[in-house]
């Protein structure tokens, strides 16, 4: 009934890297188009302010969908496995972003516009908490002894590819159409290539078996009637934690990149071509951290570099106004890659420690709720209360934002347990 033979390293690492790279691709591209675009195409007549906070807000709503997302497919990953599930949630992500590049904009269909796209967007979320919690079982769940870290960092490789991807799109868009073209229809095109991503990523996973740890859980018939029911009454504390030590994760990567990018093209005046480049630049730092971290956490453990890690990202967050606020293409890139660099070095563990902290029974929802969870405190409202920050009190206040975060984070890791010699089955 289920493959004995064991999938290859490569195969393992493909299937758990390529679903992460397009979806948060798809996140990504959206994000940057909020900064960039979606405020002027679905929410004109306000001024620039105003539109970069509604379109802000609009980011945020699949934030909020994303531990729904995560409870609804945790509960068929850990009823069902975990193959079929994360094929549906690649299925869902990618409709939504496929349907938000077809959706005209508020000249077009008055209010529905904005409307359909806060739907959209909430379906985009609901596919991405279904994603990362399967990914990184995908992953870790087929790991040999001792490597659970290491496996862990395939799907966490997945969002600085995804990332260059999305930059890179909109940065050749940015050369080779005009102002006025890639505002009408240019932004789309990200959106409607997300379709051709996922059908590579549905090529991919369907060829997989089961994992042997949930291969066995349905051999003996282990599987819980109500998995989120189980969660919260019985690991609500590391589940609670879990979500906390994902808070500066999520805030490093969102202020660094969907916030500063509106920041330094609206504020700083620095061509969109540019910044996007910078970011090219920053989001290398990031995908040479996480193997690092991931390697460290493995012959470490994970706390001591999440620690190491947070403490670093809560200095980091001294060096905002004056890097940011200075205009300098040079300082600001430093920061970038500095912020993404601590991103990478934060976040690569998480692949193994978020589900460490649950039995194979309750691991799909418990890992991923976690992590959405997350998101929801570190990312969802990150560059809406950055821009109110810039407004009310200036740069100061963004860095003192990120600085909190990481002090959540790094009190949330402390209070935890290490969980590298967990007993995994």
């Amino acid at each position: 009934m289920f493959q004995t033979t064991p999938p290859s390293v490569a195969r393992i690492a493909l299937a758990s890297f390529i679903g992460t790279a397009i979806e948060f691709y798809d996140f990504y591209i959206y994000g940057m188009a909020a900064a960039l675009v979606i405020g002027p195409v679905f929410f004109p007549g306000g001024n620039p302010t105003t539109q970069a906070l509604s379109a802000f807000l609009t980011f945020s709503v699949a934030f909020l969908a994303r531990p729904l997302g995560a409870m609804l497919f945790g509960h068929f990953g850990d009823r069902i496995g975990r193959k079929t599930t994360l094929v549906a949630s690649l299925l869902v992500m990618g409709v939504s972003t496929t349907l938000i590049g077809l959706l005209p904009g508020y000249d077009a269909i008055g209010a529905w516009a904005p409307a359909l796209l806060c739907l959209l967007r909430f379906g985009q979320g609901i596919g991405l908490g279904g994603e990362w919690g399967g990914a990184a079982l995908l992953a870790t769940e087929n790991a040999p002894a001792g490597k659970r870290g290491w496996y862990g960092m395939f799907p966490q490789l997945g969002p600085p590819v995804g990332f260059l991807l999305a930059t890179g799109s909109f940065l050749l868009l940015a050369n080779l159409l005009t102002e006025q073209a890639f505002k009408d229809w240019g932004w789309r095109l990200p959106f409607l290539a997300s379709s051709v991503l996922v059908i590579i990523g549905l090529y991919v996973r369907l060829a997989l078996a089961e994992t042997p740890v949930f291969a066995r859980v349905l051999q003996q018939h282990q599987q819980v009637g109500l998995p989120l029911r189980d969660l919260l009454k019985n690991y609500i504390v590391p589940l609670a934690l879990g979500a906390l030590a994902m808070v500066i994760c999520y805030a490093l990567f969102y202020i660094s990149t969907v916030f500063s990018l509106s920041y330094g093209t609206a504020t700083l005046h620095i061509p969109r071509q540019q910044f996007l480049g910078m970011l090219c630049v920053a989001v290398l730092f990031m995908a040479a951290a996480t193997p690092l971290s991931a390697w460290a956490g493995d012959y470490f453990g994970r706390r001591p570099v999440l620690l190491v890690a947070g403490g670093a990202a809560f200095l980091s967050g001294f060096a905002l106004k004056p890097m940011l606020e200075s205009g300098s293409p040079m300082l600001i890139t430093a920061f970038l890659s500095l912020e993404l660099l601590l991103m990478g070095a934060t976040f690569a563990p998480m692949g193994a420690l978020l589900p460490e902290l649950f039995p194979p029974a309750l691991r799909y929802t418990g890992a991923g709720t976690a992590y959405n969870l997350g998101g929801i405190l570190g990312a969802s409202f990150a560059p809406y209360i950055a821009q109110r920050l810039v407004a009310e009190g200036g740069l100061a206040w963004v860095g003192a934002y990120v600085s909190l975060a990481a002090a959540i984070s790094v009190f949330a890791v402390y209070m935890m347990r290490e969980t590298r010699d967990n007993h995994w089955l």
